[in-house]
């Protein structure tokens, strides 16, 4: 496994492979690696002879209050994860790498971002959208795995893809969770023994709101009260937002009558976790 800083020799390296035929799988990441990440590996992978892994905390999805200074970063420990799931090469860019001074080139999403993290967030999608665009053109893979935990995100993807014309499959890989449910994340590291044991609040309203609508309940406002009064009475938790969309649109939805996610972020002290579901009419 080879571990590069520079485009030009990820470059260098896609263009043997391509020569030689070879099929390539990207995951991009932030870093601090976990099963999550490696579930995305894996199905890379398995659909492709070459996976290059990129490691890169983007600055320009980050707002001015948010933790881009004390996101979690350990590029030895993810140079192991990498190793174990078979990864060919790891791209691991400096800031001044992927954005030259005077930048000024950047690509957005309008609509899928108006809503849940995107309206919390304040250009958060732009950022992640032009590193994205970026991380294509400098990997050129066939295919691109991106976590369903971050759902928002691979819906602005796929659409992104397909509005610009990429000739990539966009591949949504299931959730991850701790034994207890908790979704697996970077962002959990920063939680104390009690936030950790309260973060479970998140899991609990989910299968909370499954059980509900399996017994029949198609009511978004019924539905969202039940999952509110369950993460209301653990008191580390905060709700940012729960809200059930259109899977397709993401627009707000008041009764559940075709495939719809659910989403939800929750502060456990300072921490903002993230978590979904999707319901499927049958």
């Amino acid at each position: 496994m080879n571990v590069v800083t520079t485009i030009k020799q990820v470059r260098e390296q896609v263009k043997v492979w391509r020569q030689a035929g070879y099929s390539i799988g990207l995951v991009p990441t932030m870093g601090f690696l976990h099963e999550g990440h490696q579930s995305l590996m894996a199905a890379a992978k398995k659909d492709n002879q070459k996976v290059i892994v990129t490691i890169f905390v983007n600055p320009i999805q980050f707002g001015p209050s948010e933790d881009l200074d004390s996101y979690p970063r350990d590029l030895e420990r993810d140079k192991v994860a990498c190793e174990q799931m078979g990864v060919d090469l790891i791209f691991h860019p400096t800031a001044s790498e992927m954005y030259m001074p005077n930048f000024s080139s950047y690509v957005d999403v309008n609509n899928l971002t108006d809503a849940l993290c995107g309206k919390r967030r304040p250009g958060h999608f732009k950022g992640v959208c032009t590193v994205v665009t970026k991380l294509f053109n400098i990997t050129q893979p066939d295919r691109a795995y991106f976590g369903q935990k971050d759902a928002q995100q691979l819906a602005v993807i796929k659409r992104m893809v397909s509005d610009l014309n990429f000739d990539i499959d966009i591949i949504g890989c299931p959730i991850v969770r701790e034994a207890d449910g908790l979704a697996k994340s970077s962002r959990n590291s920063y939680l104390s023994e009690s936030e950790r044991k309260a973060a479970v609040c998140l899991y609990q309203a989910i299968e909370c709101a499954k059980e509900m609508i399996k017994q029949g309940e198609k009511s978004v406002t019924v539905i969202k009260k039940a999952m509110d009064d369950v993460i209301s009475n653990q008191p580390l938790a905060k709700i940012d937002y729960i809200e059930f969309v259109d899977l397709a649109s993401l627009a707000s939805i008041n009764m559940l009558a075709k495939d719809s996610l659910c989403a939800l972020a929750v502060y456990i002290g300072k921490t903002r976790l993230i978590d979904n579901f999707i319901y499927q009419q049958q």
